[in-house]
């Protein structure tokens, strides 16, 4: 089972950005995590391997344009971009390029091999706690599955298939065009060069039908919105026997009452008193990992301030290590006060000098001196 994370939100470009905005973006992305800056960090350098990979892709216009249209599925398998039948199917020479686009006129001919089934999505929706510890997931879908009873053939049991009639057993038949002669797919076999003698009374000749599973889907800890994770060979089965597609799971996290995510960092925000902001203290804070966190509050501190605890944060994906917690501080005005409180805040306000406050008596010393200005 694989996890990937699509590439322009590892860029952090939106799907339609030119190639100097991902060109950008990748840059600074790349000072910011390159393992020499962050030496010891496991998380850097997977980001950092992640995003280089991101760029390889997306800067090359044909593999931008397989990745669009296949995501990940496109450099599958062997193949950049899928072919006819679908993601991860490829081109194996110039041969097979022409005779998609243009069918068997060009040359070619003979037996179309059976496509693979199509690929399925499934979103996922988990909390917060489920994506920092992982979880083991059921699903149920929908889907079309090998028949049983004729084991994805198509044919009755007991009975098989026969050369096709009309076009020999060459999947292709010839028709005259003018001057040019023109092969085409067979009506009859499809392709095939076979045709079933007696159709699978459940599934009728198709080889599958559609019935509800139920998986089991692991989800790993460090998954974040917009991982995706593939679940090879549970995708559509294919006709007449032919191998399925694959599912893919699409996370999305639950917006948290507490707690605001941006990678492996968490951020909240924490009021405090205005007497905890300026005498200073401590508070205790629950984590996301079920621990409590007690952190110091320096004295002095001002609003918007942060204060982070290290290590605190979501865990790295398939990687070693987690983020960081982090704590902006917002100090909050008392609305309901005693009358012997409000006798002691007059009592502060006597004593006061403006020195205990630099930022706001900074701030009335330039007012004051823009003003002798406009009235000189």
């Amino acid at each position: 089972m694989a996890v990937e994370v699509d590439y322009y939100e590892l860029l952090e470009v939106d799907r339609g950005a030119d190639d100097a905005a991902i060109k950008s973006s990748y840059r600074k992305l790349a000072m910011r995590w390159h393992p020499d800056k962050n030496p010891g960090d496991a998380e850097a350098e997977a980001r950092f391997k992640a995003i280089s990979e991101a760029y390889e892709c997306l800067k090359d216009p044909q593999k931008r344009a397989a990745y669009d249209r296949f995501g990940h599925a496109a450099f599958q398998n062997g193949g950049m971009g899928g072919g006819a039948g679908g993601p991860g199917g490829g081109f194996s020479d110039l041969g097979d390029i022409f005779e998609t686009i243009f069918g068997s006129a060009f040359g070619g001919g003979g037996r179309q091999q059976a496509r693979r089934g199509a690929d399925l999505r499934y979103d996922l929706e988990v909390s917060l706690e489920e994506a920092f510890h992982g979880k083991q997931a059921q699903i149920e879908i929908e889907v079309a599955a090998a028949c049983e009873p004729c084991d994805g053939s198509g044919a009755e049991p007991g009975t098989g298939t026969r050369r096709c009639n009309l076009c020999g057993g060459h999947g292709q038949v010839r028709a005259q065009q003018g001057f040019f002669m023109v092969e085409r797919t067979c009506p009859t076999c499809h392709g095939r060069g076979e045709v079933i003698e007696k159709p699978c009374r459940k599934c009728g000749g198709e080889g599958r039908v559609d019935q509800p599973q139920t998986l089991d889907v692991t989800i790993p800890p460090g998954v974040d919105t917009g991982t995706r994770i593939r679940l090879g060979g549970k995708g559509e089965a294919g006709p007449f026997g032919a191998p399925p597609g694959d599912l893919y799971i699409f996370v999305h996290v639950r917006r948290h009452a507490v707690f605001e995510r941006d990678g492996t960092t968490l951020l909240t925000r924490v009021p405090i008193t205005f007497t905890t902001a300026a005498l200073g203290g401590e508070i205790e804070l629950p984590g996301i990992d079920g621990e409590r966190h007690t952190v110091p509050i320096p004295a002095g501190i001002q609003s918007g301030k942060q204060l982070r605890r290290r290590g605190a944060g979501m865990p790295v994906l398939q990687g070693r290590g987690r983020g960081d917690l982090v704590m902006e501080i917002t100090v909050e005005t008392p609305t309901k006060l005693t009358a012997r409180q409000k006798e002691l805040l007059r009592e502060l306000q006597e004593t006061e000098t403006g020195d205990e406050c630099p930022g706001s008596k900074g701030f009335f010393d330039k007012l004051k001196e823009a003003w002798n200005d406009l009235t000189d």
